[in-house]
């Protein structure tokens, strides 16, 4: 079964940080993009950043960049987000995917993770 587990959420205060992380298993990831979309209460699911499948590459919204720092470790089939400077229009819950970046296709996602940023 493949499947995508994301860890590391939680509660924080404006300016903190937070790193997430997503394990892979059922299948190497190494080959794919790996992305990271969010969703907040009443909003529609939105991208953050996303990272090719060699790790050459990298992009972030306008929203996040700066702040966030996208990485993956395809030998251990993970990809992490390092999140930074953290403000309160963070808050949602965070996705990671596998795909592929150009088409915006990302065929496996995982369950998510609450990140709450406090003001």
């Amino acid at each position: 079964q493949v499947q995508l587990v994301e860890s590391g959420g939680g509660l924080v205060q404006a300016g903190g940080s937070l790193r997430l992380s997503c394990a892979a298993s059922g299948r190497t990831f190494s080959s794919d993009d790996m992305g990271w979309f969010r969703q907040a209460p009443g909003k529609e699911r939105e991208f953050v950043a996303a990272i090719t499948w060699s790790g050459g590459s990298t992009y972030y919204s306008d929203s996040v960049k700066g702040r966030f720092t996208i990485s993956r470790l395809n030998a251990k089939n993970t990809v992490a987000l390092q999140m930074n400077s953290l403000k309160p229009e963070d808050t949602a819950v965070y996705y990671c995917a596998a795909g592929v970046y150009r088409t915006g296709v990302y065929n496996y996602w995982g369950q998510g993770t609450q990140v709450t940023v406090s003001s």
